[in-house]
């Protein structure tokens, strides 16, 4: 008999939209701190900013769909 896949696992669609969510916020950040910069005349400190911020979602994004997948 084929053991198959439980209700409550990651199929590799679900693992695609997950890296897409990660580097998707990754690079959302990243692009409006470069418009910040570019508009306010700083160097990197938006886009660091905005990078550590789209990491930070990310990654809240990434643990609350999988939180979510696992429970069912």
């Amino acid at each position: 008999m084929v053991d198959e896949l439980s209700d409550n696992s990651l199929r590799g669609r679900d693992l695609a939209g997950l890296g897409g969510l990660l580097a998707g916020s990754v690079i959302v950040g990243m692009v409006l701190g470069l418009l910040l910069d570019h508009s306010a005349g700083t160097s990197p400190a938006f886009t660091l900013v905005g990078i550590a911020l789209g990491i930070v979602c990310g990654g809240v994004g990434f643990w609350l769909r999988v939180r979510a997948a696992l429970r069912g």
